[in-house]
C-alpha cells in the first residue's frame, strides 16, 4: 500500500498526529492509497518553513526563480507518461485524456510562469518639474493554493507557479480525492533543487487541513478553486482577516447554436464540451442552446456522436468516458437525473449507472446523458451538476435565449456558434460570463485572464492578472 507524505520545509515528511485518508481508485472503488490526514500543526510547521524561506526567496532576481520553474516544468515533461497513469488512477479519468490534456498543460503552467515574471513591468509617471512617481510590486509573501479534485495537477500548478514566480512561498493543499500527482510533484520539486519551505504541500481534508489555510494568521492571500458554497464559507472566514482572496467556483455554462454554424463542428466540439472529463470541467457547455431551424438535425447528430462515447476501463485507449471521481459524486450525479425526471425532462440519451467487467466492476461509471423538454429555469438547468448530464432546448430568437444563457446564479463561461460576426460579438458582450468562446471551447492562451461573474467566483487568474494577484504595489514619490 503506498503512503504519500507531506512536503515539507524541503523534505516529505508524515503527518504530525500519524492519521491517514484511504485514497480510492475510481475505476475499481477499491484503495490503492493513503494519505496525510494533516491538520492544524501540520499547517503550522509548513507555514513556518515557507516565513522561513521568504526572505531569500523574494530577494532571488526574477530570472533565477524562472530557472527553477522552467526545470520543474522539463522534469513533468520527462515523467508525463508516470504522472499520466498516477492522474487517471487517481481521478478516473481516461489516460489519454491525462497523457495530452492534464500534464502537459501542468508542464506548461511551470513553463509559462517561469519566464512571464521577468517580463512583468510596472509603471512610472513623470509629473514634468515637479516628481517621478513609480510603481513597484512586492511579493505579497506566504500564500495559500487549494485545488480541487476535477484536473488535479493542473489547476495545482495553475495556482502555484504564479504564486513562486512572483517570489511568494506557497502553503498547497491538493483535493484528498485526487492526492496523487501533487504528491509525485513534491518528489520533482526536490529534484529540481528547489529551496526548502519555498513550496509546502499540505494533504488533508477541507475541514482539516483546508480551514486550517484560510484561518492561519501568517497566510495572506488565499487562491481557491472549487465549489461556490465552499467559497462562500472562504470568503466569511478569510476576509475579516483581510486576506486578499482569488475564487474561481462553480458554473452552468450555456451552449449557443445558431442556424449559421458549421454544424458538424458545432456537434462535433459540443460532445467534447458535454463530456470531457466526464462532464467534471467547471467550464463544460451542460446547457445547449439550439436554434429551432436546425434543432433536430442538430440532436440526430449529436445524440448520435453520444451513442459512439465508449464508457470503460480508463486504461484501455478506446474508452471515451472513464469513472466519476467518487461513490458520492455518482450518487449526487444521479440524483440529478431522477430530478429531471420529475421536471418533465425527456431522456434521450443514458441515464443509468455502468457496471463494467473485470478489476472495474465495482467502479463509478455512468453512462452520459441527455435530456431534453425542461424549462430554462428548472433546477436541472439552473444548478451545477459537475457530471455528463446535458440539456437540449430549442429557441426562436437572440433576445430569448440571451436571457436564458443569462438566468442562472453562476457566469463563469459561454459558448457561440455562428458564421456571423457581428452577431458573434454582440452577443458576447451580452452574456453574464467572464470568458466566451466563439466557434470554439477551452482554447487555451495563458496570457489571458481566467475567472468568472457573478456566484462564479471573484478574482482573476491567468497570465498578468495572476502575477497582479499574488503582488501588492508601492507607490514610490522621488522630487525632482
Amino acid at each position: 500500500m503506498l503512503h504519500l507524505q507531506n512536503y515539507i520545509n524541503g523534505q516529505l515528511v508524515p503527518p504530525s498526529a500519524g492519521h491517514y485518508l484511504p485514497n480510492i481508485e475510481p475505476a475499481t472503488g477499491q484503495v490503492f492509497s493513503q494519505i496525510p490526514d494533516s491538520d492544524a500543526e501540520d499547517v503550522a510547521r509548513a507555514t513556518a518553513a515557507a516565513q522561513a524561506a521568504l526572505a531569500a526567496w523574494r530577494r532571488l532576481p526574477a530570472g533565477d526563480r524562472g530557472k527553477l520553474l522552467v526545470r520543474i516544468s522539463e522534469l513533468i515533461e520527462r515523467d508525463l507518461e508516470r504522472l499520466a497513469q498516477a492522474e487517471s488512477q487517481d481521478n478516473g479519468k481516461p489516460v489519454s485524456l491525462a497523457r495530452t490534456v492534464d500534464i502537459p498543460r501542468a508542464a506548461s503552467n511551470f513553463a509559462f510562469f517561469g519566464t512571464a515574471a521577468q517580463h512583468f513591468a510596472s509603471e512610472t509617471h513623470f509629473q514634468e518639474g515637479v516628481a517621478l512617481n513609480y510603481t513597484v510590486r512586492h511579493p505579497l509573501g506566504v500564500v495559500g493554493c487549494i485545488s480541487p479534485w476535477n484536473l488535479p495537477l493542473y489547476l495545482f500548478t495553475w495556482k502555484i507557479a504564479p504564486a513562486l514566480a512572483a517570489g511568494c512561498c506557497v502553503v498547497a493543499k491538493p483535493s484528498e480525492i485526487t492526492p496523487y500527482t501533487a504528491f509525485l510533484l513534491s518528489e520533482l520539486c526536490m529534484e529540481a533543487g528547489l529551496p526548502a519551505g519555498v513550496l509546502n504541500i499540505v494533504h488533508g481534508t477541507g475541514p482539516g487541513a483546508g480551514q486550517s489555510i484560510i484561518e492561519h494568521p501568517g497566510i495572506k492571500a488565499i487562491s481557491f478553486t472549487g465549489g461556490t458554497k465552499t467559497g462562500e464559507h472562504i470568503a466569511r472566514t478569510a476576509a475579516p482577516m483581510f486576506k486578499k482572496l482569488s475564487l474561481e467556483l462553480g458554473g452552468k455554462n450555456p451552449n449557443l447554436i445558431f442556424a449559421d454554424c458549421d454544424l458538424a463542428e458545432a456537434v462535433r466540439t459540443s460532445l467534447r464540451s458535454s463530456f470531457a472529463n466526464q462532464g467534471q470541467i467547471c467550464l463544460c457547455g451542460s446547457r445547449i442552446f439550439v436554434e429551432r431551424s436546425i434543432y433536430e438535425q442538430f440532436r440526430q447528430e449529436f445524440l448520435a456522436g453520444v451513442a459512439a462515447l465508449t464508457v470503460g476501463d480508463p486504461q484501455d485507449s478506446g474508452s471515451r468516458q472513464g469513472a466519476l471521481v467518487s461513490e458520492a459524486h455518482l450518487e449526487k450525479v444521479l440524483s440529478y437525473i431522477a430530478l429531471a425526471h420529475e421536471e418533465g425532462g425527456t431522456l434521450l440519451a443514458g441515464g443509468k449507472r455502468v457496471t463494467l467487467e473485470g478489476r472495474c466492476a465495482e467502479g463509478y461509471f455512468l453512462q452520459p446523458t441527455v435530456f431534453e423538454g425542461l424549462a430554462p429555469d428548472c433546477r436541472v438547468n439552473r444548478e451545477e451538476i459537475f457530471g455528463p448530464v446535458v440539456t437540449l432546448t430549442p429557441f426562436d430568437t437572440e433576445e430569448e435565449v440571451l436571457a436564458w444563457a443569462n438566468g442562472t446564479e453562476y457566469g463563469l463561461a459561454a459558448t457561440i456558434w455562428t458564421r456571423d460576426l457581428n452577431r458573434a460579438h454582440r452577443v458576447a458582450h451580452e452574456l453574464h460570463s467572464g470568458i466566451v468562446w466563439i466557434n470554439t471551447w477551452l482554447h487555451r492562451d495563458l496570457r489571458t485572464p481566467f475567472g468568472g461573474m457573478k456566484n462564479s467566483g471573484v478574482g482573476r487568474e491567468g497570465g498578468l492578472e495572476a502575477l497582479r494577484f499574488f503582488t501588492e504595489p508601492q507607490s514610490v514619490t522621488v522630487k525632482l
